[in-house]
Parts: C-alpha cells; structure tokens; sequence
C-alpha cells in the first residue's frame, strides 16, 4: 500500500510540475486523478502558491452563485492534509465545515485531501442542489462541479488556476472551458514507467481566478457531444445517458432552433465565443431535479427519458439557462461581481436575474413561431397558478435580499411571479413606447451600460432603469416589486387585448384529481403518487371513490410512470382520451382491514364536473386596434 501511494503521489507532483513550467507566474496548481477511485471517492492535490504570514485559511465554498441556497462542499472533503517542500506535515485545524486552518503557512508546499461525491453518500441531510453537485462513478462517470473539489486561500481568489485532469483514454470532458493541451499522454508527462499510464490521458485547464474556476463545470464520460454553431457561438452538447435513452444528437436536433431563436432576440450576435449545455440523465428515482447556469455552461441533472417525451421541457429549460448569459452573467449587481463564497450577500433583484430570464424564455419562443400565442397563455397562466400558492404581501426585492434566511421557502416563486413581472414590465414598455420598445431593449441597453466587468449597485437598479425608460415604469418598480402591491394583471392584460378573470367556473372532463387531494408515498422504496386529502378531489374522484393512502398504479389500465418528464407527457394523455360518458378507471394500491397492501379496481363513467378555475386569461376577439397594435409588439419579433 504504501509503495502503490507513493507511485501516486510521484505521478501527481510530476504532472503539476508540467502545468506550473508552462505558466511560470505563481499560481494555485491542482490534479485529481479521475482513475483512481475508491469508494466513491477521489484524491485531490494542490501545489500552492507562495503564502506570506504564519497562518492561513483553506476554504471550500459555503454556497455557489445561481443556487441561492448553503451547500457547505467542505462537509464532502476529508483527510486534509498538509506538508512543507520536504514533505513533513504542518499543523492543520478544521474550524468549520469549509475551513481548515493551516500553521507554518510560509513552508506550505503541497495541500491534499479527499473528496466523496454528494450524489451518492451518507450525508443526506441537506441534500447539495444536483446541478450543483458532484458524482463519482468509475469508469461511467465523474461530474466536477468545481466548487467540490477545489478550494481556495483566504485573500488569495484572484490568481490564476491550473487544474490537471488525469482520465483514461476513452473519457471525454465535455466543459464551456477551451484547454490549454488535451489528450496529452501520462506516460509522456509523467516520465514515469507506469504500463497503465499508456491508456491514461491528461488535459490542462487554466482559469484567470477562482470565480471562473467555479464558473465551469465538467463532466468526464464516454464521449457523446454534438456542435451546433450559433451565429460566432460554437455550442457544445455534452450528454450522459446510462441506458442510451437519449443521445446529445437528438438534444441537439430539438434545441437547436431555440438556440438561432435567442440568438436572434439577442441582437444576432452571442457575448461568448464557446458555450456547453451538459446533460446528467439519472436512471434512479428522483423527487427534483433541474439546471445551474455559468457564464460559458449550463449543467442539467435530469430524470433519464426519451426525446419524445421530453422535447419541449428540454427547450424549456435550455432557453432559460442560456438566457443567463445576459443575466445576471453580464448584468448584474456588486454583490454578484464580489461574490464572497462563504460570507455570501444577496442582490434584490432576483426578479431579473432568474424571473425574467424565465419570461425571456417563453417569449423567445412564441416570438418565432416554436409555440402559438394560444399556447404562450396557457404558459402563462400556469405561472399565476403556481405564484398564487407563494406569500404575495411581502416586497418581491425583500424575498431575493433574505432568500438564505426567512424567505428560503418562497425561492421558486422567482420563476412564477419574477417572470410575471418581466411580462408586465415589457407590456407596459411596448404601450409607452407605441411598440417600439420592450424588455429586449432595456435589457440590451442596461447591457451597454454596466456589462460583465461593472456592476451596478444593488439600491440603485430602479433609478438606472426610471432614466432608460418611463416615470411610469419607476412607479411601477416601486409599488410592485419594492412594494407588496398585488401585481395588476388585469388593467396590464387589457393593453393587448387579452380578457382576463381571476376565478370562472367552468364544466369540465376531470381526471377526478386536484391538486390539493394529491401527495408523494413510499412504495418499495420508490415514490408514487397518491391520494393525500380524499376530501379534496372533485366530483369525478368522488365517483371513482378515492380513499386516503391510495396509492396510484394505473390510469385506464396504463401503468403510471415514475416521478419525472414522463409523468406530465402520460397525465396529458390520459385527460386527452377523456370522452363524455366513456368509462375511468384506476388501479390503486389500498391497504385492507388487516394492513396489507392489495390492488384495488375503481371504475366511474366520465363526466363533466363544476370547477373553479383560476386565472383565466384568453384572447379578445374585439379587441380594439389600438390593442391588437401593441399585442403583435409584444407578441412578435
């Protein structure tokens, strides 16, 4: 054992020592051998930067930017360990889950230390947001969200980093960073006699500090990319589906006229010249799942599916991820462009960083023509539903400053009502300005104004945007995102023609089910839905004869899919069949009088039953011509 470590350790230093010479000036030095794996677990090495001072304090990150939540990555680092240049040990003390304090600092030569992956692991408590995370699979594959595997000195971010990565010969890293060398062979930099090292590979990334480093994700598998150019972008596709359920191919074919699309409503030309969307697609059981946007990257940790049945929310989520290269990765305010990682502060304006990035990504798409307007309501809509469940009398600014603490369970709603008021917002521009102006060009030019190497500050945003537009449009900022006014949808809605009702009673065909009867149980491990609240389902689930505990196994004999994409594709379908005085039937799993589980039949003839419906909004057919006017400004490219 301790030869085989100490072959280990040679390699390392050797390869280090390749990157270092190549850049000369000093910087951090790190390599994680992809390799050699254990448990789950990987070693990480840095060969460190000239220290000045007797003590210094070794971080990981605390929380990354875009997932405004405590991820605490140092609770996944053990073994730290540290040692001068003739190798003796230094005084090494953990303070905190994310910090190691380290004595003799002046003689620190070499830092090492142990990772375990968040996705697979016995710390589930406070689970780390997946696109954010880490996997370690050997020989399958290994996601480097770099925040969980390189830290950083106290003072000493903004240097430049170099990161080796030892892989086998069949592993590709598909990542928004261009290496410095790629595929360079082991046994050649090492100089070592290892015959392994024949079928081992190294490639080289530098990053100028270490908010890039943090910025750009990896993910090492069995190649499966694509390219797509974007107007001056080359646009990668990385993919990683362990039953080749889906291929980066087919992501490709199906988010490639979004792409053009945004390109398009950019202006026709991208502020990056590389950018790679990186797709995780998990065979296990999964209750969330979702995306992370970086400046040159987005990652995307999905249930795995097919394309199928997966397309639209795929453009879905690629539109809005892209989007962010605008915001907040080129507009954004101090407090982002001086992210401190483990003393974070929040911005206020979370409704332009995340809510209208999500209303620039519908509307990208109902612009050129890749859903109809009919259908962009009905996007819409389904945000007022959803924003109507979140806390609606406190100031949208004060939710986004305090989302870490009091307001942590409200975060979702950004992409509900934040994207609520980017529409209003652009509705309200296009009628000031007789169309000619929206949210694409306020957002353009803030652009031009701050971009991403100025900031604004955070109190003065409202100001900035009072002076490109309208007194009108300050008040609005005022009264409905500094203030806890409740936005105005339907004097906001009537300027383009569209009736709008907050509540209509409508006869519908139902699937017998609201939202408010249903739950998440257990059923051999697995989470399924059932029937939380049986007093809570509609006439239709009252004639099937729902019962609390219901477990739902099958809809008209069709077996219900997992929790994932294929569920919404599958309800869909079901409530499509749906015929007037046709018959529903459901499997369920109920338990009997003696606690078994057991497989029960229900069956309801279908029938249209009363419903409130919330939030109805539709197209005025008299709609007058100074509305239908500023509904196409708003509407089309």
């Amino acid at each position: 054992m301790r030869i085989k470590l100490l072959f280990i350790l040679l390699v390392a230093v050797s390869v280090t020592g390749f990157a270092q010479s190549k850049k000369g000036a000093a910087s951090y030095q790190y390599t994680v051998d992809l390799t050699k794996v254990v448990d789950d677990k990987i070693n990480v090495e840095l060969s460190v930067p000239p220290i000045k001072g007797e003590e210094i304090t070794f971080y990981l990150p605390k929380i990354v930017p875009g997932t405004y939540s405590i991820a605490d990555y140092g609770r996944f680092v053990s073994n730290l360990k540290a040692f001068d240049k003739k190798g003796a040990a230094l005084a090494v003390e953990h303070i905190n889950d994310n910090a190691w304090k380290i004595k003799n600092a002046s003689k620190l030569a070499k830092v090492t230390y142990t990772v375990d992956d968040t996705y697979d692991t016995e710390l589930t408590a406070d689970p780390i947001f997946q696109p954010a995370g880490t996997n370690i699979e050997a020989g399958k594959n290994i996601i480097l969200n770099t925040s969980g595997f390189f830290g950083y000195f106290e003072g000493m971010k903004n240097m430049p980093f170099t990161f080796n990565i030892i892989r086998s010969k069949d592993f590709y890293g598909s990542t928004g960073l261009i290496a410095d060398k790629t595929g360079e062979p082991l046994a050649k930099v090492s100089k070592e006699k290892d015959p392994a090292a024949a079928d081992k590979r190294v490639d080289v990334y530098t990053t100028e500090n270490y908010d890039r480093l943090i910025d750009s994700p990896l993910m090492y598998s069995k190649a499966d990319t694509a390219v797509i150019k974007v107007g001056n972008t080359e646009v990668l596709i990385g993919s990683y589906s362990p039953n080749a359920k889906i291929t980066a191919k087919q992501i490709a074919e199906s988010v490639g006229e979004v792409l053009q699309a945004q390109k398009e409503f950019l202006g026709g030309k991208l502020p990056v010249d590389k950018y790679a969307f990186i797709f995780y697609f998990t065979d296990q059981q999964v209750t969330s799942y979702g995306a992370l946007e970086h400046s040159y990257s987005s990652f995307y940790y999905m249930p795995e599916a097919t394309i199928e049945d997966m397309n639209q929310q795929l453009r879905d989520f690629v539109a809005h991820e892209f989007f962010h290269i605008v915001t907040p990765l080129t507009i954004h305010s101090e407090e982002i462009h001086n992210f401190d990682f483990n003393d974070p502060k929040m911005s206020k304006h979370l409704w332009l960083y995340e809510g209208c990035t999500e209303y620039f990504a519908g509307s990208v798409q109902v612009k050129y023509g890749l859903i109809t307007p009919e259908e962009y309501l009905n996007v819409l809509r389904q945000k007022m539903v959803t924003a109507s469940q979140f806390l609606d009398t406190v100031p949208f600014t004060d939710i986004s400053k305090f989302t870490l603490e009091q307001y942590k369970d409200q975060y979702y709603n950004v992409y509900q009502k934040g994207a609520l008021i980017g529409m209003c917002l652009d509705i309200k521009l296009r009628k000031l300005s007789n169309g000619k102006y929206g949210m694409q060009n306020l957002v353009a030019d803030l652009g031009k104004k701050f971009g991403k190497s100025k900031a604004f500050q955070d109190d003065q945003l409202f100001a900035e945007i009072t002076a490109l537009t309208y007194p009108e449009i300050g008040e609005f900022l005022k009264r409905y995102v500094a203030g806890s006014e409740v936005l105005p949808l339907q004097e906001i809605f009537s300027l383009v023609g569209v009736k709008f009702a907050p509540e209509l009673k409508t006869m519908d065909l139902s699937l017998g089910l609201e939202n408010a009867a249903i739950t998440i149980a257990q059923l051999d491990g697995k989470p399924k839905i059932a029937i939380g609240n049986a007093n809570a389902v509609n006439d239709q689930g009252k004639a099937l004869g729902f019962k609390d505990g219901d477990i739902i196994m099958k809809i008209n004999g069709e077996d219900m899919p997992d929790l994932g994409p294929d569920l919404g594709v599958f309800i869909q379908k079901q409530q499509g069949s749906l015929k007037e005085g046709g018959t529903l039937s459901y499997t369920v799993i109920r338990k009997n009088e003696a606690g078994e589980d057991k497989a029960v039949e229900l069956k309801a003839p279908v029938k249209k039953v009363e419903r409130l419906k919330k939030f109805v909004i539709a197209f005025d057919e008299n709609a007058t011509p100074e509305q239908l006017a500023t509904r196409k400004a708003w509407l089309s490219k």
